[in-house]
């Protein structure tokens, strides 16, 4: 087998490939700016060697293969080695393609939210139904120890952005992938870096829906006008879609007799108007429903007995950083979620409402952290996105611009900080007992929800 080293290793989707290059019997090194846990305690648990920086003296590895990744760009020391060189290079998704995936049954999760979820609960129905799947998933969900694995059977389940592929190739990850099977969940405006705007995106899923076989199937929401103009330039595989909300939909996949309580839903699931079975599932509100929905219509089309697959749904156990629970400290809990975008950003704080009926506060801690949040795009949206908590703490370290004109609307609620440490004070010194501290990030965040435990436990009684 060949040997590969990756630029930009400790990443989710790298770490992932990383771990599925070694199981693939690839002698596997690699190299990022920062080696932090938890990835770099999960590569190295699997013997991995990881070397901190870009320096060229890495040249001296010699690999078969340098894999790049996706942070990676010109003027990087090493890559600028690599290019001098004149070495052999690709990026992590056209690795996958042709080492991973080809000639498997691709089931791909896309969308601008729910792809962890989602994806989780298709590989936690596949490997119910004893099919060992491969899977990558850019999160970390409950039913594995791992995020990403080679697997022993036919399917693959792969989470499938649609962020750009290297610096060498400005497609969309997702096109690599030639999946048989894809859910598309939704599809808002998001990846402000890449994308100028929401008809950039379109056109990368238009581009995604082109590479699925006529035997393929697309699975996609009843209602999004953005995903109707993708389908309306071009549809070669089977369609079905996917309603969740409850109506009186007789097409498709659909939901009725909802039952919803703080942190649990249940549902009969029904295709084309037949009822298939009652799914009791450990995720509430709308968005879990339709992320069932769609894990149920993906695994179907791989064979997967559709009764069998909403009884793995009753047990499974989800994704971590969506809405869980970190530690409690005098009656206080903080939570840690993975929401970054204003549309989930909202659905995290009304889901964490619902869970609490009429107690407690919540008190919400926002990192804007994403490229889109860093460049300010969707700012206008902020205030009423965090209209759902009592209390609201930004953080506005990592960014160049000011959100408080933008969370002015939500009035003495709401408050800027740029640095870490007077906010946790201020956020403790608030808090009292009953309160949810709802910590959202796409990143460590500076370790903040261990800064507030800490924080709390000092505090007097």
């Amino acid at each position: 087998m060949a040997s590969v080293h990756i630029i930009g290793i400790c990443g989710t989707f790298m770490g992932g490939l990383a771990a599925i290059a070694q199981q693939a019997g690839h002698r596997v090194t690699g190299c990022d700016a920062n080696v932090y846990p938890p990835m770099s305690d999960q590569l190295r648990a699997l013997g991995i060697e990881l070397i901190e920086g870009f320096d060229p003296d890495q040249l001296r590895i010699r690999p078969d293969l340098w894999i790049v990744g996706n942070v990676v760009s010109r003027g990087n020391p090493l890559m600028e080695a690599i290019l001098d060189e004149g070495l052999a290079y690709t990026s992590g998704p056209q690795w996958l393609a042709e080492h991973a995936l080809r000639g498997r049954h691709v089931l791909a999760v896309a969308g601008t939210h729910g792809k962890t979820t989602t994806s989780a609960m298709v590989a936690s129905i596949l490997e119910r139904a004893g099919r060992r799947p491969g899977f990558l998933i850019g999160g970390a969900p409950v039913d594995f120890p791992v995020s990403a694995r080679l697997g022993e059977g036919r399917e693959f389940v792969i989470e499938a952005d649609e962020y750009d592929t290297a610096f060498f190739d400005k497609r969309s990850k997702f096109v690599h992938y030639r999946p048989r099977t894809v859910v598309m969940n939704n599809l808002e405006y998001d990846h402000a870096d890449i994308f100028p705007d929401l008809a950039a995106i379109e056109t990368q899923f238009h581009h995604l829906v082109r590479m699925v076989p006529g035997s393929g199937r697309v699975i996609r929401p009843a209602r999004s006008e953005a995903l109707d103009r993708v389908l309306a330039r071009g549809l070669w595989s089977e369609l079905e879609t996917i309603d969740a909300g409850g109506g009186s939909s007789t097409g498709g996949w659909s939901v009725s007799a909802i039952e919803e309580t703080a942190d649990a839903s249940a549902f009969d699931i029904r295709r084309e108007g037949r009822r298939l079975g009652r799914c009791e599932l450990r995720l509430p509100g709308e968005h879990n429903r339709a992320n069932a929905l769609a894990a149920v219509a993906a695994v179907c089309h791989v064979g997967v007995d559709p009764v069998a697959a909403i009884e793995a749904l009753t047990r499974f156990g989800g994704v971590r950083r969506r809405l869980e629970t970190r530690g409690s400290v005098g009656g206080v809990e903080v939570i840690d979620d993975f929401a970054h975008h204003p549309t989930a950003i909202e659905t995290t704080i009304a889901g964490l409402r619902a869970r609490l009926g009429g107690g407690g506060r919540i008190i919400a801690v926002l990192e804007p952290r994403s490229n889109t949040m860093k460049l300010g795009v969707m700012k206008t949206r902020l205030g009423a996105a965090l209209a759902g908590a009592d209390r609201v703490y930004c953080f506005a370290g990592g960014i160049d611009w000011d959100p408080s004109p933008e969370l002015a609307v939500l009035g003495p609620r709401a408050r800027v900080e740029r640095r870490l440490e007077p906010m946790v004070a201020a956020i403790v010194a608030d808090a009292r007992p009953g309160d949810r501290i709802l910590v959202m990030s796409n990143g460590g965040f500076g370790g903040v929800h261990a800064l507030l435990l800490d924080a709390l436990k000092s505090r007097p009684c």
